[in-house]
């Protein structure tokens, strides 16, 4: 199975199932000399882990993380970094029904034809579980970015017609709340939607948005590795998410160019060393792929959880019409748990495209080298 595999020189290989014995990343490409100990991973995969509350599955799951390789007395040699979190609750047996059949939403089909055969416990390697690797390589990866003045944060912005109003942004909110949304009120009323919804045996989708902010101009490349493609790349592999939008994205498509583009300044003299800056930005701070030094904002739309306990009809291998009704512990919306790993995922690839930025420029290796 190819397509494990992410980034060029920050470069991280996920590998597990949901119901396997353990599921983990191997990192390569991280500089050495970087403190690094379980407690710097743990938080990032709390954020994303089953059973926290009434709005995630009720799968419960410690997801310790091990570091298996790449550190000696808790600093990093430079050696490729191994992270495990072993399964201990998988109940297989909730998905023996749908061996044979092919779940609305799910990639069963989708798997049976492209391999011919198919891990039905839980998804196998489409589960969200696979995104522990990504979280724990996102945890690393912010950690690096905060060493060089570059924060990631990400967040619900919505759930259903639930909005969050960013008159009210709480960036502690986001880690306190249910269903990490930075707005308090908001959060109360995403509830009261999401149990009504659960009652009704239905399921919700929603909208997350992620921030960088300290990144400076001139990262990523004009062509093929655009920052922006490389993001929306990343965070299309998030299983559930169907669009990403970078800056006031579609909302674009319907204005003119007065009124779209972003008027460059001088920050006025006394705030702080004169640089260019931007009256707005509708660019979301990538222009023609290159990062321009304004806070990037990222927007993902994730799809309605797919695993509903509704009759619904499908078919089986043996291509007869059927109905099911699907058991098991699932996620009446993904959005709260996903937000972590948008963040990793931006994260991530903001990481590599800032090490590939190092040799962009002859100045550059000779303040390095010389």
């Amino acid at each position: 199975m190819a397509g494990s595999t992410w980034g060029t020189i920050f470069r991280i290989t996920t590998w597990g199932e949901s119901h396997g014995k353990a599921l983990g990343v191997v990192i390569d490409g991280c500089p050495a000399g970087l403190p690094l100990t379980e407690a710097d991973i743990q938080p990032y995969l709390d954020r994303r882990k089953p059973g926290t509350s009434q709005i995630t599955t009720q799968r419960k799951e410690d997801d310790q993380v091990e570091i298996l390789s790449g550190t000696f007395e808790g600093l990093t040699t430079g050696a490729p970094i191994s992270l495990m979190v072993r399964n201990t609750s998988q109940i297989s047996r909730d998905y023996s029904d749908i061996a044979g059949c092919y779940r609305p939403g799910h990639a069963d089909y989708t798997f049976d034809q492209k391999y011919g055969f198919r891990d039905y416990r839980g998804g196998g390697r489409s589960s969200g579980r696979e995104t522990i690797g990504r979280v724990a390589a996102g945890a690393i990866a912010c950690k690096i970015l905060g060493k060089l003045g570059v924060q990631v944060c990400a967040y619900t912005r919505s759930l259903g017609p639930i909005q969050a109003d960013m008159a009210h942004f709480d960036r502690e909110a986001i880690l306190h709340t249910t269903t990490a949304m930075p707005d308090c009120q908001a959060d109360e009323a995403a509830r009261a939607y999401l149990e009504e919804t659960k009652k009704a045996a239905d399921s919700v989708g929603g909208v997350m948005e992620c921030m960088v902010e300290g990144l400076p101009a001139g990262i990523g490349d004009p062509v093929f590795e655009k920052l922006d493609a490389n993001l929306a790349k990343a965070i299309l592999s998030i299983g559930a998410v169907k669009a990403v939008e970078i800056g006031d994205g579609c909302a674009v498509s319907t204005r003119l160019g007065s009124q779209n583009n972003d008027a460059f300044r001088i920050l006025p003299a006394g705030q702080q060393t004169a640089r260019v800056s931007k009256a707005t930005n509708h660019a979301g701070g990538i222009l023609g792929g290159i990062s321009d030094g304004d806070r990037i904002l990222v927007r993902a739309h994730v799809k309605p959880t797919p695993s509903i306990y509704q009759p619904q009809d499908t078919v089986n291998r043996e291509g007869q019409e059927i109905t099911i009704q699907i058991k098991g512990r699932h996620d009446p919306v993904i959005v709260p748990r996903a937000v972590v790993v948008l963040e990793s995922m931006t994260a991530l690839t903001v990481l590599d495209a800032m090490l590939l930025n190092m040799s962009a420029r002859m100045d550059s290796l000779e303040r390095f080298y010389l």
